[in-house]
């Protein structure tokens, strides 16, 4: 029987149906995330876009994305998540649509923001129906197909964006955004029910202006850092004005009556530790998925498809380790694991970093497993830390961060490593000597070097530009392998011993948060 319990006037629910659109609808925001920089070549060469602008074609998607999560969370929580879901797919699907239409990068930008406002409404809709609308005995099974997608998609958005490459342009990865979200946004109408939750608790309108004003500033001055120097009085000021906002975020938080996000909840360690692992993980992950393709496309020379299939062995890699991660955590403990994956993701992207023109794929291969397997050994216990941690009337509070801390990572991740790429590109490549138009484009990104280079019958230009992109890698990777190594100090520090200090003030702080 798939049909579950009714109430009077309801229809029956399908659960089967449910899970599969919901879940569908998860796979066509998630995989957004990564599906586009297979494109990123492609892109930069037909519509001249510069590396700042390139990272802004990526990361506009993830920050708005991030900065959006919990307030769309409250609204569809409390105006209905199907309609939730109704209208971020909608918007989703016309965005991508108009993205087919255009060739100016500040178009893309503008638009790729646009397809993050749909994200974020869809994203924590899709966990939020299952959990409302399953019944207690199958919501954990249910919950489990949701994670799995949630991990799975952005690699299968790769492969998909490759496969569809290798026959058509870039605008074919947002017309493939299209079919996706129409598909779900059927099966929501026909299947989904509405559901909401009976109390009516009120926006965190100052806070959500708060955390998209904050996150702007920082991660827009952390994009613009190569083209106004990082040590610019600009660059620096944005970075301590967007500090101070986040700063003024929290103060905030603590003393609204209906917080966004309860800071006080970081109190608890296991609950702060997979927060900041979370965060740091996907700032690593997104952040060399973001150059990685450019390097095995501009600088190995790799289709589209080859370059998605190159980066297969982390996902071979990571699912059995994810799936071993609950076991060790059950004979060791959580911590030696978790620590274990995180040094493991540094090891792999220190691998990665040594990367240059000439590299065999054995060496790619060398950094791919350690990173894969350490991603699916730390990120099983840093969820499940978030998780359980909180009670039972708090687990939309639990899943709303979990999704927070990996979006606001990726989004970080990019901004932070696609700005250090560009600044040792730019540092390394000489262009003296040259007419300063052809100058300038060769700075502004590599596949502009190779343009530049075919037209003009200048293969050394192509080659010392390859050099200095692998330059600009070395540093963009050591910087991610320095974050993950960051994370496993902190989870050390954090679960060196048990929480007993919180005990009553946990239990205290948490029936506040509930009762708020």
């Amino acid at each position: 029987m798939n049909q579950g319990p009714t109430a009077a006037g309801r229809k029956a629910v399908r659960h089967g149906a449910v899970l599969a659109v919901t879940c569908l609808a998860l796979a066509t925001v998630v995989s957004a995330m990564a599906s586009l920089n297979v494109a990123i070549p492609d892109i930069a060469r037909e519509t001249h876009a510069s590396q700042t602008q390139l990272s802004w074609i990526i990361d506009a998607y993830s920050l708005v994305f991030a900065a959006l999560l919990l307030l769309a969370a409250t609204l569809g929580d409390r105006f209905g998540r199907r309609k939730a879901l109704l209208g971020g797919l909608a918007l989703f699907a016309g965005a991508s649509a108009a993205a087919t239409f255009s060739d100016d990068p500040a178009v893309l930008i503008a638009l790729r923001a646009v397809l993050g406002v749909g994200a974020a409404f869809v994203m924590p809709a899709t966990l939020s129906t299952i959990t409302s609308t399953f019944p207690r005995e199958q919501r954990t099974r249910a919950v489990s197909v949701w994670a799995a997608v949630a991990g799975a998609s952005a690699v299968l958005g790769l492969l998909a964006s490759g496969a569809v490459l290798e026959v058509w342009s870039w605008r074919s990865v947002f017309w493939l955004n299209v079919v996706m979200a129409v598909v779900a946004f059927v099966g929501t109408f026909v299947f989904v029910p509405e559901s909401a939750e009976p109390a009516k608790q009120r926006v965190d309108a100052v806070g959500a202006a708060l955390t998209v004003v904050g996150l702007g500033i920082l991660v827009y001055s952390v994009i613009e850092a190569p083209e106004h120097g990082w040590g610019s009085v600009r660059t620096l000021a944005g970075i301590a004005l967007g500090l101070v906002v986040l700063a003024g975020f929290v103060a905030w938080e603590l003393r609204t009556a209906h917080p966004l996000l309860d800071p006080r909840l970081f109190r608890h360690r296991p609950f702060a530790a997979g927060t900041l692992s979370i965060t740091l993980q996907f700032f690593a992950f997104f952040g060399f998925i973001f150059v990685v393709m450019q390097y095995l496309q501009l600088v190995r020379g790799d289709s589209a498809l080859i370059a998605a299939v190159s980066v297969l062995p982390m996902s071979a890699a990571m699912i059995p380790a994810a799936r071993l991660a609950p076991k060790l955590a059950a004979r060791v403990g959580v911590r030696r694991p978790w620590i274990v994956g995180l040094i493991a993701v540094g090891a792999g992207l220190a691998v990665l970093a040594e990367l240059d023109a000439g590299s065999s794929y054995w060496l790619i291969l060398t950094g791919l497993v350690p990173l894969g397997a350490g991603m699916g050994l730390a990120m099983t216990p840093a969820t499940a830390a978030i998780t359980d941690a909180l009670p039972s009337r708090l687990q939309n509070v639990g899943s709303a961060v979990n999704d927070l801390a990996r979006e606001l990572g990726g989004a970080l991740g990019i901004a932070v490593l696609g700005s250090a790429l560009n600044a040792g590109y730019r540092d390394a490549l000489d262009v003296e000597g040259l007419a300063e138009p052809v100058a300038e484009a060769a700075r502004s990104s590599l596949a502009a070097a190779n343009v530049v280079g075919t037209k003009t019958g200048n293969t050394a230009l192509i080659d010392q530009a390859r050099d200095a992109f692998a330059s600009g890698l070395h540093l963009a990777l050591l910087t991610g392998a320095g974050a993950a190594v960051i994370a496993a100090v902190c989870v050390a520090l954090l679960l060196r011993r048990p929480n007993r200090s919180a005990g009553p003030a946990r239990e205290s702080t948490l029936s506040a948060v509930g009762e708020n």
